[in-house]
């Protein structure tokens, strides 16, 4: 299992950047998955997720600036991120789970944990100016 990140990069407040998040070794329609970042200092948090069903979960810091979605088609996760802030600034990694495991989550919130997650990427770099 192969998660490659790409499309991060510097851009000014209120600007746009889509993260993109390929996919190999496995079928990401049968995967929860999901967006972290870590800014330097501070602790990684849960971005975004979607489920294999298509369900999506988001941070309280992000509902309605970014989305995520994915092509199962093209085995590749994305994140749309629009009317960017400095304190997004961070290391963005995109992280997957069996869904035979997310189906036993008991509760959606499970999905923005980290440590609930297998599968990890290296990470695209967000650098947001004011």
């Amino acid at each position: 299992v192969q998660l490659v990140e790409s499309g991060g990069g510097s851009v000014q407040a209120g600007g746009s950047l889509t993260l993109s998040c390929a996919a190999s070794g496995y079928t990401i329609s049968s995967y929860c998955m999901g967006w972290f970042r870590q800014a330097p200092g501070k602790e990684r948090e849960g971005v975004a997720a979607i489920d294999s069903d298509g369900s999506t979960s988001y941070a309280d810091s992000v509902k309605g600036r970014f989305t995520i979605s994915k092509d199962n088609a093209n085995n590749t996760l994305y994140l749309q991120m629009n009317n960017l802030k400095p304190e997004d600034t961070a290391r963005y990694y995109c992280a997957a789970v069996p869904d035979f495991v997310s189906r036993a989550w008991i509760s959606p919130a499970y999905r923005l944990r980290g440590s609930e997650y297998s599968y990890w990427g290296q990470g695209t770099q967000v650098t947001v100016s004011s």
